[in-house]
């Protein structure tokens, strides 16, 4: 199941969604976070659609993101970004606790978050000093920015309807497929789930015969790989 928040930041100026993702085990498929559809009056649809593009990527990927307006303050950002930014020891309730962060975190990096910029801010350890990429022009012209922040926390998950389309798979297959990207063991799911070893068994070499792999490791990096579908 998936929620968006949409909150107005007057300190801001401007509007930033706050995406909640959750997954529960049900009959029917759920859809990945996007972005809702509002627009920032100094862009352009086209714009915003581009900006859309790229986050939707980043939330499909596991991955934290932050949208920075022309003076470097927060005025969106997804849940793990949020986490990822708290996992740092400093608080993310908010637009303003956010850019502070982000200052913190990259205060010992030489970085310039540059209009129309995708930076990547890469914590390989608590403590650390991150390594920060820059992708230039991938943004619109509009003194926006994206920061996207991944950890060794981040985690993938692929689009359930995708991994189905693309598959035949079942709605327990489907299940099965996104528990075991999230890093869990057949033998964890089948106690969650009270199910057989027999039964999960069953299930994870359905998995292997229709996507065309032999082990566990191969199934999930295949899965990482799908999940930035729609």
């Amino acid at each position: 199941m998936t929620a968006n928040e949409s909150h107005v930041d007057p300190a801001a100026g401007g509007r930033y969604i706050v995406l909640k993702k959750a997954y529960a085990r049900q009959s029917n498929a759920s859809h990945p976070t996007r972005a809702s559809d509002w627009t920032n009056e100094s862009a352009g649809g086209s714009q915003r659609r581009s900006l859309e593009s790229i986050t939707g990527m980043l939330e499909r990927i596991g991955c934290g993101y932050l949208v920075l307006n022309g003076e470097r303050k927060v005025i969106e950002w997804n849940a793990a970004a949020r986490a990822t930014i708290e996992r740092q020891g400093e608080a993310a309730e908010t637009a303003s606790a956010l850019s502070v962060g982000l200052r913190r975190l990259v205060a010992n990096v030489p970085v310039h978050f540059l209009p129309g910029s995708l930076s990547w801010v890469v914590i390989r350890n608590h403590g650390d000093r991150p390594v920060v990429l820059n992708e230039i022009g991938v943004v619109a012209h509009d003194g926006t920015c994206i920061v996207a922040l991944l950890d060794r926390e981040n985690r993938a998950a692929a689009n359930p309807q995708t991994l189905q389309r693309m598959f035949g798979l079942t709605s327990a297959e489907t299940h099965l497929a996104l528990r075991l990207a999230q890093g869990d063991a057949p033998l964890e799911i089948a106690r969650s789930w009270r199910l057989s070893r027999t039964t999960i068994r069953s299930q994870l070499a359905s998995l292997f015969a229709k996507t065309e792999t032999k082990r566990q490791a191969e199934l999930v990096a295949l899965l990482g790989r799908i999940s930035v579908l729609p």
